[in-house]
């Protein structure tokens, strides 16, 4: 089965105007900008056959030209980026058996996670698309409360059923635990990391449906599926040691760059 993975980047962002052009600096003190890692770390992933970055704006595909990736210019038009990673799949006209969406904004996505999700679609018929979970340790735990108390929205979470069928996804930090729990412990939370895998059918009607009132609510594109009634496959996967967070906000910088230089990525 053929894989392609998009990477949907725009730079108009409501909430961080500009942000897969933002330069982070890894452990040897080198300085890419956060399209161009998230790039590389897609380059990365065992069995994919082609990656591309899917823009609107000539600023980003400057950017990623410069550093070899291959670009699909996309409309203005796109809501989010599965929007966005439909148009580019139907640009390219090839007949790949899945598409994976890695969002901009997810660098220290490892391999893994992802060959993980290819797996976990292939294996389960029944999934129309899938998309990663991370069990929390205490210290992610903690990051997330930490964020939704000082009205920032950091990451979002995920709860799911009997075959890991999902149920919700929440930029609140669900389900509700009372308990405290220390840096390494293991908690009831996960995380949910922004990178989906597609059946090509199911992606390419994702644009056709009316957006819904709790992805109005949530701004999670993922809803829509649950809308829909579309089965979606939430793929447990393992951290080995690797930290992992998304660049939501400024503040979120300065996070990532110490996970970093804490794993020493370059």
């Amino acid at each position: 089965m053929s894989v392609l993975i998009v990477i949907p980047a725009r730079y108009a962002s409501s909430r961080y105007p500009g942000k897969p052009l933002v330069e982070l600096t890894g452990a040897t003190g080198e300085k890419k900008t956060l399209i161009q890692r998230s790039w590389e770390a897609a380059s990365q992933v065992g069995g994919v056959d082609r990656v591309v970055v899917a823009t609107d704006d000539d600023r980003i595909r400057e950017a990623c030209e410069a550093f070899g990736a291959e670009v699909v210019m996309t409309s203005e038009s796109c809501r989010n980026g599965t929007e966005r990673c439909a148009e580019a799949a139907a640009t390219l006209g090839v007949g790949f058996d899945i598409v994976v969406n890695l969002q901009g904004d997810a660098p220290l996505t490892p391999a893994w996670f992802i060959e993980d999700l290819v797996a976990g679609l292939r294996a389960n018929d029944w999934a129309e698309l899938a998309t990663p979970v991370l069990r929390c340790e205490g210290a992610t735990l903690n990051s997330l409360l930490e964020d939704r108390q000082n009205g920032r929205v950091g990451g979002t979470t995920a709860v799911f059923g009997a075959g890991n069928r999902g149920l919700y996804f929440s930029k609140e930090v669900i389900p509700f635990t009372s308990e405290t729990y220390a840096d390494e412990a293991s908690t009831p939370v996960f995380h949910h990391v922004g990178v989906y895998a597609y059946r090509p059918d199911t992606l390419a009607a994702y644009a056709s449906w009316p957006i819904g009132p709790l992805e109005t609510l949530e701004g999670l594109e993922q809803l829509r599926f649950l809308e829909n009634g579309r089965a979606v496959l939430c793929t447990e996967v393992e951290s080995r040691g690797r930290q992992f967070w998304e660049l939501n906000n400024p503040s979120d910088v300065a996070r990532i760059e110490s996970m970093m230089l804490q794993m020493q990525l370059p």
